[in-house]
């Protein structure tokens, strides 16, 4: 019975996908559309190929933080954390930091600035293909953020916040239904390449997926083509 109950489920979502594959053009915003020519771009530092921490430190120190130091990031330092996410790594666009199946490419990266030398309060959207933010809506919505979640207080304590968010029928329109694991898999892929490079520059972060879905997307102005699925609050850890 239960196994018949999360094939139900797993058809809805599937079917649900299929019906908005078929209402909507799904437009990919790292084109960089007319659209959205009209809001503010900044480009992001070039990222570091080369740390004195190996990877195995990494994965040895890597913890959930959830308390943060009050104190601003750099913007050096928010460009490595998103290119470790979603960065490109080849000259054909066809490679990134994260593995992706049939190299689709379903996730999308939000930053939630809340306290950032150079980068004012407000959404971006992180655009891999020449590494700069857009922004898409202004002011601090971490507050707002961390109501959508609970209460959590480490969405508004960090000094940021990155969102990972997903459009599924990029990849479930190649592999059907089973694209929907894919994709959930891909999003762990950028999720642990974030903590791992957040122990490299020393800050702090955690995985949060308990959060109401239509808020986040209301909040952060996320198309409704895609699906919120991390919140990774980013700081300075305390000593």
């Amino acid at each position: 019975m239960y196994k018949f109950r999360n094939k139900i489920v797993t058809a809805i979502v599937f079917s649900i996908l299929l019906l908005q594959l078929y209402s909507c053009n799904w437009p990919r915003r790292n084109s960089g559309s007319a659209a959205n020519q009209s809001f503010i771009s900044i480009p992001l530092p070039a990222p570091l190929l080369k740390s004195n921490i190996s990877i195995e430190e990494a994965l040895l120190n890597r913890r959930s933080e959830r308390n943060y130091k009050n104190e601003p990031l750099e913007i050096k330092d928010i460009s490595q954390l998103l290119w470790a996410a979603q960065g490109i790594t080849s000259d054909n666009n066809k490679g990134r930091t994260a593995p992706s199946a049939g190299a689709l490419y379903p996730l999308e990266l939000y930053l939630v600035s809340g306290n950032i030398n150079t980068i004012p309060a407000g959404v971006y959207h992180y655009r891999p293909f020449d590494h700069s933010l857009l922004q898409i809506a202004s002011g601090n919505k971490q507050m707002s953020l961390a109501s959508a979640a609970h209460l959590q207080g480490s969405l508004n304590s960090s000094a940021a916040v990155i969102v990972i968010t997903a459009e599924y029928i990029r990849t479930t329109r190649k592999y059907a239904e089973r694209g929907i694991r894919y994709v959930q898999m891909e999003a762990g892929h950028a999720a642990q390449n974030i903590c791992l490079q957040a122990v490299s520059l020393n800050i702090g972060t955690v995985t949060i997926g308990s959060f109401s879905d239509s808020l986040v997307k209301q909040i952060l102005s996320i198309p409704e083509t895609e699906i919120p699925l991390y919140l990774m609050p980013i700081g300075k850890k305390e000593d």
